[in-house]
C-alpha cells in the first residue's frame, strides 16, 4: 500500500495555548506541523522549509497574518492560507481573500480547518 504524503503546515500564533491546541489537533489528523510564536520565527520557518498550508492569527506583534501570508506566496505561490481572528471584519476577509486564503473567526474548530486543508486545489 501507498502512503499519503503528510501535509506540512505552518501555524502561527502568539497565544501559547491556542497554538498548543491547533499543534495537536492537526498532528492526531496525522499532519507535520511546524509551530511559531512570531512573525519573525515564522518568516524564518518559510525560508528554510517547504510547507503546504499556512494558518496564521491576524495579529503577531508589530507584523500581521496577511503580510504573513504575502511572505509565504512569495516562496510558494501554491501554498494554501488561513487567516483567523477574533473579529468577523469583512474588511479583513476581502484582504485574506485578495491574498489568496481563507478567512476564519475565533474560534476556530480543528474540523473547520481540516475541511479546508484536505479540499481540492
Amino acid at each position: 500500500m501507498v502512503e499519503t504524503p503528510r501535509k506540512r503546515v505552518l501555524v502561527v500564533d502568539d497565544d501559547a495555548a491556542l497554538l498548543e491546541a491547533v499543534r495537536r489537533g492537526l498532528e492526531a489528523a496525522n499532519m507535520k506541523v511546524t509551530a511559531c510564536a512570531t512573525f519573525e520565527g515564522a518568516r524564518q520557518a518559510l525560508r528554510d522549509n517547504s510547507f503546504d498550508a499556512l494558518i496564521t492569527d491576524v495579529r503577531l506583534g508589530a507584523f500581521n497574518g496577511l503580510q504573513l501570508a504575502v511572505v509565504a506566496r512569495t516562496y510558494d505561490p501554491t501554498i494554501s492560507v488561513i487567516v483567523f481572528s477574533g473579529f468577523d471584519d469583512p474588511v479583513l476577509r476581502d484582504e485574506a481573500e485578495r491574498a489568496g486564503g481563507a478567512y476564519f473567526v475565533k474560534p476556530v474548530h480543528i474540523a473547520e480547518l481540516l475541511e479546508y486543508l484536505n479540499r481540492d486545489k
